[in-house]
C-alpha cells in the first residue's frame, strides 16, 4: 500500500539545477483529476491507464522501494516520471530500483527522487540512475546540487560508468 510523501516543493533539483515543481502529488485515494501535471501511484496508474492518457496534463507515477518493478515496468515505460519514494534515508531499495528501470528497463526519462532523502546520497543516487531530487524538508537546493560532484571519478560500474576504472585507465 502506498503511503503518501509530503506534498510537492515548490521547487527541486533536475539535472543538477534548481526548478520550479510543476507536479502535483496525488495518494491512492483519488476521487478527481485536478488539471495540470500529476504524479499518481504506480497501482493507480495500471488500474485507470486509459482515463490517465486523456488527461489534459502530464501524468507521472510514483513507486515506494518495496514494489517489484517487474510488476509495472513495461506499462509506464512512456510515463515523462517516475517518482520513487523513499520513506526513510536509511531505506535503500529504490537505488535499486532506478537501476533496473535505467538498466534493465532501459527508462530514459525523468527518475526523481522523493521523500526522506538527505544531501550525502545525492552523489550514489545518481550513479544509480536518479536525475531529480526532491527533498521532503526545507533544504539549501543550490548548495545541495553541488553534492552530484562531491567525487571525480569512480571505480566501480554503475548507471553513469558502465566500465571500471582498471578499463578505463589501459
Amino acid at each position: 500500500m502506498h503511503q503518501l510523501p509530503n506534498e510537492c516543493p515548490k521547487q527541486y533539483l533536475k539535472d543538477g539545477v534548481v526548478i520550479d515543481n510543476q507536479w502535483q502529488l496525488l495518494g491512492a485515494d483519488i476521487d478527481s483529476l485536478p488539471a495540470g501535471d500529476i504524479l499518481v501511484p504506480v497501482a493507480y496508474w495500471q488500474a485507470n491507464h486509459q482515463q490517465l492518457t486523456e488527461h489534459s496534463g502530464k501524468v507521472g507515477v510514483w513507486v515506494d522501494g518495496h514494489e517489484q518493478v517487474e510488476e509495472f515496468a513495461g506499462s509506464i515505460a512512456t510515463v515523462p516520471v517516475i517518482a520513487i519514494n523513499f520513506p526513510k534515508f536509511v531505506d535503500g531499495r529504490g537505488f535499486s530500483l532506478a537501476r533496473l528501470l535505467r538498466e534493465r528497463y532501459g527508462y530514459i526519462g525523468e527518475i526523481r527522487a522523493m521523500g526522506d532523502i538527505i544531501r550525502d546520497q545525492l552523489f550514489l543516487m545518481q550513479r544509480c540512475g536518479f536525475n531529480a531530487f526532491q527533498f521532503a524538508s526545507e533544504i539549501d537546493l543550490a548548495a545541495a546540487s553541488k553534492s552530484l560532484n562531491d567525487f571525480s571519478d569512480s571505480y566501480q560500474v554503475a548507471v553513469d560508468q558502465p566500465e571500471p576504472l582498471f578499463k578505463r585507465l589501459r
